[in-house]
């Protein structure tokens, strides 16, 4: 664990920044690569992971910043200066509205673009998570006795009875942490699956015939890969005793990808029905 690689002056690097740094790379590869196939100016994809980067990391600070209020009205230099504090799907709504931004700003349908986006934001989760697991910023686990479970004595948020945390019976989380106390490594967790469904969106996407479909999958899986972690996660339920918010905003991704991909598939369907029409009525006129 790594949490800050080095001081410039002022300036301290943390390696949860390299990390999103190098995802935003890997980001821009990844649109630039699928740019070149379906032959769209590779300046395209330099926009839109910009501007998905700022928009992005505004959009995932102010969220945490509404999560957690009391906290950085006590020390506002936090919003800016601190290497945490970030929640990803703040950064995946400012995203979505960068990437509809820029890709009215080039003309090109947003289905299209967002199909660009889904391998791209599956690839940046996945590093930007090795970054969580480098820094301890408070994403891992819940007190765990797994062969892979761990410690994180050097994290940036501390490692004591204010940050080992587990679920009481009512879902509301209490302190959790003794001496020798390991966690689940949700982080490390996140990471394999989000590579999994990168390489799923990455194959699906040369067979792909529905503009926006590469996108809908991506709600899908990377909704259901985050359900599946958040059981492990230290964040409180505030759903049936059972459910966290996280898992509310996921179960949103899963259904909405769900809806999507079925209209799509009716409005392919009847447009393949034209097509024939148009064709028997074509070949009877000859």
């Amino acid at each position: 664990m790594i949490p800050i690689l080095l001081h410039l002056g002022p300036l301290t690097i943390y390696s949860y920044g390299l990390m999103m740094a190098l995802g935003f790379l890997a980001a821009d590869l990844v649109i630039s690569l699928d740019c070149r196939r379906r032959g769209i100016d590779r300046d395209f994809s330099s926009a839109m992971v910009v501007w998905s980067a700022i928009i992005g990391i505004a959009g995932a600070r102010l969220l945490d910043v509404l999560n957690n209020l009391p906290t950085y009205l006590a020390n506002p230099k936090m919003i800016i200066f601190s290497g945490s504090g970030f929640v990803w799907y703040g950064g995946l709504m400012g995203g979505i509205l960068a990437s509809y931004m820029v890709s009215r700003r080039w003309h090109l349908s947003f289905k299209v673009t967002a199909d660009m986006a889904g391998p791209a934001l599956a690839i940046g989760q996945a590093i930007g998570r090795i970054g969580c697991q480098l820094s301890g910023d408070g994403d891992w686990g819940l007190p765990s006795k797994v062969p892979w479970a761990m410690a994180y004595p050097r994290a940036i948020i501390g490692w004591n009875s204010q940050t080992v945390l587990t679920l009481n019976d009512n879902g509301q989380l209490i302190s959790g942490y003794f001496p020798g106390v390991r966690v689940h490594p949700t982080p490390v967790y996140e990471t394999i699956l989000y590579t999994i469904v990168f390489f799923v969106l990455w194959r699906f996407r040369l067979h792909n015939r529905v503009d926006g479909r590469v996108f809908y999958l991506y709600l899908m899986l990377a909704g259901a890969s985050r359900f599946t972690v958040e059981f492990f996660r230290i964040n409180p339920r505030v759903a049936f005793g059972l459910l966290s918010e996280a898992q509310l905003i996921a179960l949103g991704m899963i259904t909405l990808g769900v809806i999507a991909w079925v209209v799509s598939g009716m409005g392919r369907s009847r447009q393949d029905a034209q097509a024939g029409v148009t064709g028997a009525q074509a070949g009877s006129a000859a």
